[in-house]
């Protein structure tokens, strides 16, 4: 059962801090959503969380070591990640494109094992892109290269997912596919997945665990029921709203209330009578 943590965790670019003094608990073997408004360090937090940025104060920990001295090659078997706008290699297709997540269990000389490929073809089956395995990842839909780019992170075999933000630019349909995809994975491996979502109501519906930061600090954490609340939401988002369960699945759903229409102003119906009396 792999843990993921953070302590006293401050990431910054340049000058500027994005995250600030964050402790925070990632529950094994759930579903973590990370949640908050525009430029609050969630996909921040994903890089810090991923060894793509350094801490400028606190740690990461991976079961408890510091993962900034963990390997290389050893983090990579453990923990993978799908980027927000992973860039494809050019002309490759779906296969050689899964195959890649076999990298971190190759070694100096090694040849493509059994134990590979059949890895590979499970992500492929896993995913739904077997049928698709011939196919340049650059001619396929934005629904279709999310499937592929979480296959190579199946491919990768790992027991921590990361998610940047994995419904960007998908449509609804999209959407839910990824969501329901990624539920599936988890149900199936029993992985920590951690992923940046944007819609509070998909996050709610489809994680165990939120995470909603706020100015790059943790506004709250817990289980989407307790951590979901009308004050919160205004607090964090400054939208008033309700808070309802929803009639699918009884998790909470926001539903901003009405906006008051703004008092206009008065405008005289009596046309403007042009003055008549002149000088002879």
């Amino acid at each position: 059962m792999t843990r993921l943590a953070t302590r006293g965790l401050d990431l910054r670019y340049g000058d500027r801090i994005v995250v600030r003094g964050l402790d925070l608990e990632i529950p094994a073997e759930a579903v973590t959503a990370i949640v908050g408004p525009n430029a609050c360090g969630k996909s921040t937090l994903l890089r810090g969380l991923a060894r793509l940025l350094a801490p400028a104060a606190g740690t990461v920990l991976l079961d408890g070591a510091d993962i900034h001295r963990i390997p290389a090659r050893t983090l990579a078997r453990t923990m993978g990640l799908l980027p927000q706008q992973p860039v494809t290699p050019e002309a490759i297709t779906v296969e050689a494109l899964v195959r890649l997540g076999r990298h971190p269990h190759q070694r100096v000389f090694s040849t493509w094992s059994g134990t590979d490929q059949a890895a590979v073809e499970l992500a492929l089956v896993r995913t739904g892109v077997a049928d698709l395995r011939d196919r340049p990842v650059d001619q396929l839909s934005g629904g279709q290269r999310q499937r592929v780019w979480i296959a190579l992170a199946l491919a990768q075999d790992t027991s921590v997912l990361l998610l940047d933000e994995p419904t960007t630019f998908l449509d609804l349909r999209h959407q839910l596919d990824v969501l329901n995809l990624v539920a599936d994975l988890h149900a199936e491996g029993r992985r920590t997945i951690v992923m940046v979502l944007h819609d509070l109501g998909q996050a709610a519906r489809y994680a165990d665990h939120l995470v909603v930061l706020h100015e790059g600090e943790l506004a709250a954490a817990g289980p989407p029921a307790d951590v979901l609340t009308a004050d919160l939401v205004e607090q964090v988002f400054e939208v008033p709203c309700r808070v309802v369960p929803d009639p699918e699945t009884g998790t909470p759903l926001v539903v901003p209330l009405a906006r008051k229409a703004s008092p206009t102003a008065v405008v005289s119906a009596t046309p403007a009578v042009p003055n008549s009396s002149r000088n002879p």
